[in-house]
Parts: structure tokens; sequence; C-alpha cells
């Protein structure tokens, strides 16, 4: 039973390996491309994240300082949550 390699995140684009290698960028992104489903998860769990931290009553430039992304990809997230129906109603300051 052969193992599947583990799979780092890159740091340099596909054009630029590509360039150094001397192939071309589909074949980078096929080779060493993140596996769909770990992806899925990665982007399922800064999704939560980004809810938990409105809920917490943290502004949108906040949570993507917090999360080191872009406040338009919290901005998003938030209203692809609400066209979903999950519930972004703000922790009472009393709470916890």
């Amino acid at each position: 039973m052969t193992q599947e390699p583990r799979r780092e995140r890159r740091t340099v684009t596909a054009r630029e390996l590509a360039d150094r290698f001397g192939v071309s960028p589909r074949t980078v992104l096929r080779m060493i491309a993140e596996e769909r489903a770990e992806y899925e998860g990665r982007s399922r769990q800064r999704r939560d994240q980004i809810v938990e931290l409105h809920r917490q009553g943290l502004k949108g430039y906040e949570i993507a300082r917090e999360l080191s992304i872009s406040a338009g990809l919290v901005s998003i997230r938030l209203k692809e949550a609400r066209e979903a129906g999950l519930d972004l109603t703000r922790y009472s300051a009393d709470r916890g």
C-alpha cells in the first residue's frame, strides 16, 4: 500500500515554478496542487471562524486582520452566510 506524499501549500506562483523548472504552469498545478478535500476543509473552517468572530462583535476589518485575509473576503463570506440562512446575531455584551 503506497502512501500519497504530503503536499505543502505553495509560497510562489505556478508560473514562477514552471519557469524555474522548464515545464508548463498546468504541470506544476497538477503535480503539487492541494487536495480538494483539504482545501474545502480549510475553507469551511475559515468561514466558521469569520461567522464566530462576527457574532462576538468584531467588525469586518478586524476579522480580516485577525485571520490575515482581506476585508472583501470577510464581507463575501458573511453575505453568503446570510443568504444560507445562518444566524449572525451578535452575542450580547453581558454574556460570557
